[in-house]
């Protein structure tokens, strides 16, 4: 996934404000759907496989990324609790956690998700590598267990040990996660964090001329950047997802007719694609990228 323009990009995360928050549905007894449906029993440490956003206002949320990428919604309520899945055709990709209401406004916040195969002893890696334990991890019927952390720089990333294995290294289509990126001030020190507690592989980003862009990986596979953020006082960490589109001009045509902004304007970027960042209707960030060959990095020359 390319990252152009990374200062440009990091300028724009630096407004985001470090919220606390918890596990989606904390107060649901019934439990979520799997990830995977069948079940695989196939395990991929490091990969993203799930991201959830954390909103005061869930009707305009799943009304903007219904509308925007055609994601259908599965609301669970339970005892005046909700969370509602979204899917991308018959998968499930993405939920979304309300928050209380606040008399100070706060943007959405999407939270993503890396897949491990031990939560437990991964947990006990991050206070040792200079995080935090923002959620303890908790187990869900069908899900899997989850839990959220703090990486050495404060950006807040869930963690998650699937009950039905993790999906397959296929192509991402339209409406699916393509890419993760992480800004942050020191790269190198917060790379090591990401390859100590999570066991990734790190590799200097050979698709940039700086020295701190860095890949991480795992089984053979890039799963996501780590970049440096603008020297300014006022940069703050923080994790980028982005989701492939299959018509940029068009996605960010509707991203305007449902209310929401976009940030960065299309450009170039690496792998024949075009790039783009947008804040939905209740001020959620998030990447678009349309790609003219393919997206799977198994299949880049």
């Amino acid at each position: 996934m390319p990252m152009p323009s990374i200062y440009r990009l990091a300028t724009l995360l630096a407004v985001a404000t470090l919220l606390s928050i918890g596990l989606p549905v904390s107060a649901l007894a019934e439990p979520f759907q799997p990830l995977n449906s069948p079940a695989t029993r196939e395990h991929r440490p490091g990969k993203f496989v799930w991201a959830d956003l954390f909103t005061t206002n869930p009707v305009a949320a799943t009304k903007f990324y219904s509308g925007l990428f055609g994601w259908t919604a599965n609301t669970i309520t339970k005892n005046g609790k909700s969370y509602t899945v979204f899917s991308n055709g018959s998968r499930p990709v993405a939920g979304l956690a309300p928050r209380p209401p606040s008399n100070t406004p706060r943007p959405s916040r999407w939270i993503s998700y890396i897949a491990v195969t031990d939560i437990a002893s991964t947990l006990k890696l991050v206070t040792g590598a200079g995080g935090q334990v923002r959620a303890d991890a908790r187990e869900f019927p069908s899900r899997g267990t989850q839990a959220i952390i703090a990486d050495s720089e404060g950006s807040t990333v869930g963690l998650i040990q699937s009950s039905s294995g993790d999906s397959a290294d296929d192509e991402p289509l339209p409406g699916d996660w393509n890419w993760f990126e992480l800004f942050v001030k020191q790269p190198a020190g917060t790379a090591a964090f990401y390859k100590q507690v999570i066991s990734y592989e790190l590799a200097p980003d050979q698709r940039t001329e700086r020295k701190n862009d860095f890949v991480l990986s795992s089984g053979g596979l890039a799963r996501a950047g780590v970049a440096p953020l603008p020297d300014r006082a006022d940069a703050k960490p923080g994790w980028l997802g982005v989701v492939r589109v299959q018509n940029l001009d068009e996605s960010l045509a509707r991203v305007i007719k449902l209310g929401g902004e976009v940030l960065v304007a299309p450009r170039a970027a690496a792998y024949e694609s075009r790039f783009a960042i947008i804040a939905d209707s209740t001020g959620g960030t998030i990447g678009l990228v349309e790609y003219v060959d393919n997206a799977n990095p198994a299949n880049r020359p």
